[in-house]
């Protein structure tokens, strides 16, 4: 289900200029726009090794970040949120300290086995301690994304990747 927050005036104005804003008719938003992770879209996710995060601090400068561990990195709360972990890094805790700034988010998920992509903006809170150990066992910090919305995109231009070999990605 899509809200009356679909496109900001912004995107509205290039969706004018380029021809594009009857592609977007309500019936298209109701299908392609939604407010919450659909059943299906669920065990898709949750299955996902790894995922991009977009986060800005309270002036606008932006970050995106890699986060992997593996199928089962995010956990599913319900249709509405979703988990993840935070594992222990370079220290710079670039991610968390803009959400402590702005709360706001943009996780990009991207199978490029089949080109699936799906985005999903919300709203993210930094759970620590005890709160992050019984999402994640173990884990000192976990994030948990409120969903605001979610995007498909069509596999169009995903390239099908394969794995490298240690020779092929060179020396670090």
């Amino acid at each position: 289900m899509s809200s009356n927050k679909d496109f900001h005036a912004g995107e509205r104005a290039l969706q004018q200029r380029w021809g594009t804003a009857s592609l977007w008719d309500a019936a298209r938003r109701e299908r392609l726009l939604w407010d919450h992770l659909p059943d299906w879209v669920q065990p898709r996710i949750a299955a996902a090794p790894f995922f991009f995060l977009a986060t800005s601090d309270a002036t606008g400068r932006c970050d995106c970040s890699f986060k992997g561990g593996g199928p089962g990195l995010v956990r599913i709360l319900d249709a509405r949120r979703f988990a993840f972990p935070d594992f222990d890094g370079n220290g710079a805790f670039m991610s968390l300290g803009n959400l402590q700034r702005n709360p706001q988010v943009g996780c990009l998920f991207i199978d490029f086995g089949d080109g699936a992509r799906l985005r999903v903006n919300g709203r993210a809170t930094l759970l620590e301690g005890e709160a992050a150990a019984r999402l994640f066992p173990g884990q000192d910090r976990a994030v948990v994304v409120d969903v605001e919305q979610v995007v498909p995109n069509c596999a169009r231009h995903v390239p099908t990747l394969h794995p490298c070999t240690a020779d092929a990605r060179g020396a670090a």
